[in-house]
């Protein structure tokens, strides 16, 4: 028996040493994942600042090269400028000096040589039509240009204070993504500020697939810290990341780690061939139009995708004539020919903000539908119970109540919604009299 005991304790430490082992491997793996994560920013992070400031400097480079050129150019003008009457000037007492040089040649000629008066008075008349005694004014040095260049020494002060503030190393991004949960064909993303210190003005939330390596696109910018990313493929991974700006900046923050995520719920999808509804590609977008202006049928979802315990989304692009038959919600089953949701077995909220339990009007309304308004309907299950026996629930029939919330703008109802059978997904829908109203589900 004493032997048994200490086989048995035996074993047990070997499967203690095992599963502590193994424990001890999953940390190593996320070990050796945080110090590829170090590594690989610390590389991106170099390449990021020497790509940087090489481009900064050949870029000082252009700019300096530039305003040298153009001051250069200012000076030659100047010079042109100022050289021209100079010039001028030069030309003509040059000219002067040629006629005086000529003239005292023939006078020398004309004393040396007995010529008659006729001669001499000729050469007399000559030197009296060139005005020796008119001379042309030099001007003073002070009156023409001394071309100077005029630098400001405090720019490289400013140059080195402005240097010595750009750029900064961060260890970790100041906003992280928090949370990533599946829709139908979309994915709810969650990030938070995790630097205190940091004021967060916007976000920028970007994404891409992760397999292919394509570049990053834009989901959402804006202020609020969370956002639903729509049109996405089930069963593809994709990655999210989040960058922030600060009060007043205009540059925006590091990236946060990139966290990828895939939804495995097949999109929501609006019923093809309704008579006066025109569907986008992905079906996930209504138009309402005139293929039936007297009237149109309720357009159905394409099969019953909404489950309790997950969020339904509607948002408004485009609205028309709001109408006391419009709406949008949630039912259990078809009814052919209907033309409005307000009937049994169904919730919506209309137009104008009414909301309807089982075709009855609640007293609590929630805002008119506008351009860009959201309306939400979350659901959960709060009780089940049989019909006809009170120990078996599969006996006779099971009823289902749900809690219900619908929510627009930044109020939301709240009421139990009693169910007269249990069912697996719920069917959703929309409705308008008039045309122009156009809605996406997610």
């Amino acid at each position: 028996m004493e032997g048994d005991a200490m086989r048995q304790e035996a074993k047990e430490s070997i499967e203690a040493a095992q599963n502590y082992r193994r424990e001890l491997q999953l940390r190593l793996t996320g070990l050796k994942q945080a110090c590829t994560q170090v590594r690989g920013s610390s590389s991106q992070a170099r390449d990021a600042l020497r790509r940087h400031f090489s481009e900064l400097q050949a870029a000082a480079a252009r700019l300096l090269a530039a305003r040298l050129a153009q001051l250069v150019a200012q000076v030659d003008a100047l010079e042109e400028q100022s050289l021209r009457p100079l010039t001028a000037c030069q030309t003509l007492i040059l000219q002067g000096v040629g006629q005086a040089d000529q003239l005292l040649r023939e006078g020398e000629a004309a004393l040396r040589c007995d010529v008659e008066e006729d001669g001499l008075g000729s050469f007399n008349q000559k030197a009296l039509n060139i005005h020796l005694d008119s001379l042309l004014e030099v001007p003073a040095l002070v009156d023409v240009a001394c071309v100077s260049a005029q630098l400001d020494d405090s720019v490289l002060e400013v140059l080195k204070e402005m240097v010595v503030r750009h750029g900064s190393v961060s260890s970790h991004p100041p906003v992280q993504i928090m949370e990533l949960q599946e829709r139908p064909g979309a994915m709810l993303v969650r990030w938070a500020k995790v630097d205190e210190d940091f004021s967060a003005v916007d976000y920028r939330l970007q994404y891409r697939r992760a397999a292919g390596g394509g570049a990053y696109e834009d989901a959402y910018v804006g202020g609020d810290c969370e956002v639903v990313v729509v049109h996405l493929d089930p069963q593809t991974e994709h990655l999210f990341r989040v960058s922030a700006r600060g009060d007043g900046g205009s540059s925006w923050s590091p990236w946060s780690v990139p966290v990828a995520g895939s939804t495995s719920l097949a999109p929501h999808e609006w019923s093809p061939g309704t008579d006066g509804f025109i569907l986008s590609s992905r079906r996930n977008i209504a138009m309402r139009c005139d293929s039936a202006p007297s009237g149109s049928p309720v357009l159905y979802s394409n099969g019953a995708t909404y489950c309790p315990g997950q969020t339904l989304t509607f948002k408004v692009s485009a609205v028309g004539q709001a109408d006391n038959r419009d709406g949008l919600g949630v039912c259990v089953e078809r009814e052919s020919g209907q033309e409005t949701l307000q009937r049994d077995q169904a919730v919506c909220i209309s137009t104008k903000g009414a909301v309807f339990v089982n075709g009855k009007e609640m007293t609590n309304r929630l805002p008119a539908l506008a351009l860009g308004s959201a309306v939400t309907f979350d659901m959960e299950v709060v009780a089940l119970f049989s019909v006809g026996s009170s120990n078996n629930p599969s006996e006779g029939g099971a009823n289902v109540k749900l809690r219900v919330t619908i929510g627009c703008g930044s109020r939301e109802v709240v009421f139990d919604w009693l169910l007269e059978t249990a069912v697996d997904g719920l069917l959703f829908g929309c409705c308008f009299a008039h045309t122009g109203w156009k809605v996406l589900v997610f």
